[in-house]
């Protein structure tokens, strides 16, 4: 296994829609390894393809934070959600792809997902709470959509102002 880079925004492969993962390859199974490994050294709750460079319908996550707890980590090929419920819930959101921002987000408390697993077995699962918000953030990324997308224009603008001069910072280092 291998630690990624993670792409900073703005970068406009992070815009892109990903394509779907037509059949599971050892390839494909091992970049989904990647980005755990990659996501768990970041550290964060949740890592999707083209956050690695890699326009593809997966995402990595694993929203246990207590130390005491087994790790839960859940690799997504194909995610969709299915259901959504009516009731909103705002969590204070931040992105592995821009480093240092938080802005609260509003999103369906709970979702039904179905993706298929590592082993190419479909599955479903409802999530609610912290585990459906990072899904749902996660599969915004397979869609070239970022967390700012959600805040109003002057936000998002100071917030990839921000981002710009990290990226130069880091260009100089």
């Amino acid at each position: 296994m291998s630690i990624k880079p993670i792409l900073i925004h703005p970068d406009p492969r992070l815009k892109k829609v990903a394509e779907a993962v037509p059949d599971l390859s050892d390839e494909l199974r091992q970049l989904a390894d990647d980005m755990l490994e990659t996501m768990y050294d970041a550290p964060g709750i949740g890592l999707a393809a083209p956050q690695v460079g890699v326009l593809t319908r997966l995402i990595v996550m694993d929203c246990v934070r207590d130390e005491n707890e087994p790790p839960q980590p859940i690799m997504m090929f194909n995610p969709e959600v299915i259901l959504s419920s009516d009731d909103l819930n705002t969590y204070e959101e931040g992105c592995l792809s821009i480093p240092e921002q938080y802005a609260e987000v509003t999103r369906p408390k709970e979702v039904s997902v179905r993706w298929l697993d590592r082993d190419g077995n479909l599955q479903e699962r409802d999530f609610d709470g912290l585990w459906a918000t990072c899904v749902q953030h996660e599969i915004d990324h397979l869609n070239g959509k970022l967390f700012i997308d959600y805040l109003k224009p002057l936000k998002r603008q100071m917030i990839t102002r921000k981002m710009q001069k990290l990226k130069r910072e880091l260009a100089r280092t």
